[in-house]
């Protein structure tokens, strides 16, 4: 019996063993519940973008933020201005056609000549000094000061400059290594990944703030490579040349631009863009880009129906240039351009950033669409100079013997000049004591016609004041903001 029993006890023993050990394991799925356990999987990878809030903007801040630096400059401005202006202006800066004309004729200040205190941003990619910003930051600057996260002040000096993409390359002396930013890739950002912005917004050093991408491949009209990050990481005058950073600390853009009146919304432009020029900076002290030689326009819904395409791609070539590659190989206005070199052109964009792309004196095959078939043409690719990119010409300038430089009226030319005009010429300046001053011609008019001929293209219009006779008086049909038609009497 006594055994029997000692059984017993056994199996209860061992039964309250069990009901324990089954306790603790529900208690234990209990705790890792509670305390938000996931199983080890491909989303635990994704994790950081699905967080509703990210954590570590403080690592991040502590992490970056040594190699982002303050930049101040002095530059001696011509007919007054404003502080934080250029933050609003056209990246292209003083290198836009209509910078002075506009300034000087239409600003609302007219001051003489000032020493402009601008503020800017800045991240050092190596430790030799080298340092990338905004070009409008630094451009015609007569000084120009950085200053670290740690308080020290270094002369620095422009290496390079493109104000077709708004990057600047600036370099500082210093003896020892620099705190570097870590570059990242700005093709691999999604829509919706948090980024952060660092700078000095009006001035307040090393600033950070938060926000997502909103949008990427922005077009906002500001250059013929526009290919802006979106983002409402709040950026501001100052913000200029800054980083925007991923979450893993790396910079995939530069703070650039804001929209006038525009509420939390910010542009970047993309790192992988920024790479290819500050490399053609640091190597030439310039960039270089190839040049087709053609002025192009997208294809509307409109143009796709006359021309009979039915997926709309494509880009039509609305002007060739004279003795330029295009012209040279065969291609004629109304051409439409569908591929380069086996790739596929959908829009000007396309066209524009892919031929820029190409080396200077490679041969490319140019398949057109020409009333309804298809051609190749061999096109050998040029240098594509400042003034070209600025306007591919379509913002010509030309100046002559009466003082008076005009350009071609474009939409956003009259959009600025509040008039409602499509053709015709614009002057864009004018010599003092010259000729056409003395007549009573002033900037902004628009030549509509010379001795009652009519004038659309800056061609038109050298062309019949070359051809009159120098005795012969000139009579100008212009139109003039707010006051209408005028008549302009003037001799050669």
């Amino acid at each position: 019996m006594k055994f029997i029993e000692n059984i017993r006890k056994a199996s209860r023993k061992k039964a309250s063993r069990k009901k324990a050990f089954f306790v603790m394991i529900l208690m234990a799925i209990v705790l890792l519940v509670v305390l938000g356990f996931h199983p080890v999987s491909d989303a635990k990878a994704k994790s950081r973008d699905l967080l509703t809030v990210p954590e570590g903007f403080s690592n991040l801040a502590e992490m970056v933020s040594p190699s982002v630096v303050n930049i101040r400059t002095i530059k001696t401005v011509k007919g007054g201005g404003r502080v934080f202006r250029h933050f609003s202006r056209s990246p292209f800066g003083k290198d836009d056609p209509f910078y002075d004309f506009f300034d000087k004729f239409f600003g609302e200040d007219r001051q003489r000549d000032f020493k402009q205190r601008s503020l800017g941003s800045g991240f050092i990619i190596d430790k030799e000094g080298y340092i990338v910003t905004n070009n409008h930051v630094v451009e015609n600057a007569d000084k120009i000061k950085v200053k670290l996260n740690n308080g020290k002040e270094f002369d620095a000096e422009i290496v390079g400059r493109d104000s077709n993409t708004d990057i600047a390359l600036i370099k500082i002396k210093l003896w020892r290594n620099l705190p570097v930013a870590k570059i990242g890739d700005s093709d691999k950002l999604k829509v919706g990944q948090w980024v952060l912005a660092i700078g000095s917004p009006f001035g307040l050093e090393h600033t950070v703030t938060a926000g997502i991408v909103s949008a990427k491949g922005r077009v906002i009209g500001s250059g013929p490579y526009d290919d802006f990050i979106q983002t409402d990481a709040s950026i501001n005058p100052g913000n200029s040349g800054g980083p925007l950073i991923n979450m893993d600390g790396e910079v995939v853009g530069i703070n650039t631009a804001i929209i006038a009146g525009g509420q939390g919304i910010g542009f970047a432009i993309p790192i992988n863009l920024a790479k290819r020029i500050v490399n053609q900076l640091k190597n030439n002290g310039e960039v270089t880009r190839g040049w087709l030689g053609v002025a192009i326009q997208d294809i509307t819904s409109e143009l796709a129906e006359y021309y009979g395409l039915e997926d709309g791609k494509g880009v039509l070539v609305s002007e060739v240039f004279s003795g330029d590659p295009a012209d040279e190989a065969g291609i004629k206005p109304n051409d439409i351009i569908f591929e380069i070199n086996g790739k596929r052109i959908e829009t000007g964009r396309d066209l524009t950033g892919m031929i820029a792309e190409i080396r200077v004196g490679k041969r490319v095959k140019v398949k057109i669409l020409r009333n309804g078939k298809k051609k190749t043409f061999e096109v050998k690719i040029a240098k594509r100079g400042d003034a070209k990119i600025l306007s591919s010409r379509a913002i010509k300038e030309q100046e002559n013997e009466l003082g008076v430089s005009v350009s071609k009226l474009t939409a956003e030319v009259a959009r600025r000049l509040n008039m409602t005009e499509t053709e015709g010429v614009v002057i864009v300046g004018i010599e003092s004591e010259s000729k056409g001053a003395q007549a009573g011609l002033q900037a902004g008019d628009i030549i509509k016609e010379i001795n009652h001929e009519k004038i659309k293209t800056v061609k038109e219009y050298s062309d019949i004041i070359e051809k009159l006779n120098k005795a012969k008086s000139i009579e100008m049909l212009i139109k003039r903001r707010g006051m209408g038609f005028l008549i302009i009497k003037l001799t050669k």
